[in-house]
């Protein structure tokens, strides 16, 4: 039974998630006025707001207007319904299974609202980088910092605290040089200070090697998806009729525009990066646990 009350906690988190992912970036409260239809307003029925149920029960419309309502919220409760399941069988009812299910939820957000909008709400970051900090005073989050201390006694949260911080810098600077780097060679930006704060966060909550993996890993999930995504929407012929008129005009061949437009589409870095920190959290101690000692 346990495993389904964690579930069903989740859909309910996951519900607020969704409230936190389409308001936060409009810059409204995610507290007040309740749930209402998009368009004609009219507040949503307790009855018709039950996660996943309420949106098949109306069949993804609004009762009033008929709007179709996004798939995309019962997807995001159920998500995080199983990522609240994955939580228990992971670590148990402990203390850290509460800090991987805060760390679980901001990721949600962060990957879902990138995605959407392009954008890594500082509403999220900061929050989620000071809870981070005052959650490694008491979980312990692995480090390097005994070479620091080394030879001196000092409090658990210090070296704690101390590993968490370490993290968050690896992470914040590793993708900040990154940036650079590309805006060195290419004469333009490749990457947001939302990825760097982003970073900054997962850094204080997994340590330097956490960090270190979930920047192996995004990026290389990122490059990997990314290129196939842009392949793709080359081969569909997206923009075609963009780069006729651009052609008519004598700025160049149909098909040379079409490839520079299509190389210019925004691959969202922030999503990847967070899958690959839930991956790091979930998924590599598993894998790990196989590997020979």
């Amino acid at each position: 039974m346990i495993p389904f009350f964690f579930f069903l906690f989740g859909i309910v988190i996951g519900s607020f998630l969704n409230v936190c992912i389409t308001r936060i970036p409009e810059g409204e409260s995610i507290v007040a006025p309740a749930s209402r239809c998009p368009r004609c307003k009219t507040p949503i029925k307790p009855y018709d707001n039950i996660p996943i149920l309420g949106w098949l029960w109306l069949r993804g419309k609004c009762r009033q207007c008929a709007l179709p309502i996004s798939p995309m919220y019962p997807i995001i409760e159920f998500l995080t319904g199983a990522l609240f399941v994955l939580t228990y069988y992971s670590f148990d009812i402990t203390l850290p299974s509460f800090k991987w299910l805060f760390f679980a939820c901001l990721i949600i957000i962060l990957v879902v609202t990138d995605l959407r909008v392009r954008l890594l709400p500082d509403a999220v970051v900061w929050p989620g980088f000071g809870l981070a900090l005052a959650l490694a005073t008491r979980i312990p989050v692995d480090g390097y910092s005994d070479l620091l201390f080394h030879g001196y006694s000092v409090p658990f949260f210090v070296t704690s605290v101390t590993n968490a911080l370490m993290g968050a810098a690896l992470g914040a600077f590793l993708l900040w040089g990154a940036a650079a780097l590309y805006k060195l060679v290419r004469k333009r930006d490749g990457m947001g200070m939302g990825d760097v704060k982003m970073m900054a966060m997962v850094g204080a909550f997994l340590g330097v090697r956490g960090a270190f993996l979930t920047i192996l890993l995004g990026t290389l999930l990122g490059s990997i998806l990314g290129i196939a995504f842009i392949l793709a929407l080359f081969a569909s012929g997206w923009k075609t009729d963009l780069a006729k008129r651009a052609h008519r005009r004598g700025l160049g061949e149909i098909t040379s525009l079409r490839w520079t437009i299509t190389s210019q589409y925004q691959i969202p870095l922030g999503t990847f990066l967070g899958v690959a920190a839930l991956f790091v959290v979930y998924a590599l101690p598993r894998l790990e646990s196989f590997l020979p000692r």
